[in-house]
């Protein structure tokens, strides 16, 4: 399931990407900043902890985990680009997009998680 730990690190992540630096000076701080918010969306989809492989949850899984590897990978792309870009706004855009796109992965997480302990305890009726 999402930790709380995992939910603030894209929530610090959505938030950085909020401030749209004028100044020069700011414009170095703000890529620093971004840069060590990704690390934490990075360790929060590393650090996913193992879910139901056998059954009918498995397509899921699999899914959810082909999903985490492009996130990942997109996430990885973008670090360079957060600190040489010239123009940080194309980035800034594609970071909130990947946001969104982690959100819905870890709700999408959420739900095998809850559907696995539904199966376990004999569903909702």
């Amino acid at each position: 399931m999402t930790t709380k730990r995992d939910n603030t690190a894209v929530q610090n992540l959505a938030e950085a990407l909020l401030i749209r630096p004028r100044a020069e000076s700011d414009l170095g701080r703000w890529r620093w900043m971004v840069r060590q918010r990704m690390v934490g969306v990075r360790d929060a989809l590393t650090n996913e902890t193992g879910m139901p492989v056998d059954g009918s949850l498995s397509s899921r899984h699999g899914a959810a985990q082909r999903e985490r590897a492009l996130l990942l990978t997109r996430l990885s792309t973008l670090g360079p680009q957060v600190l040489e870009a010239p123009d940080p706004d194309p980035v800034r855009e594609e970071l909130k997009r990947l946001v969104g796109d982690i959100r819905h992965h870890l709700q999408r997480r959420n739900d095998i998680a809850w559907d696995d302990v539904q199966q376990e305890i004999g569903g909702s009726e």
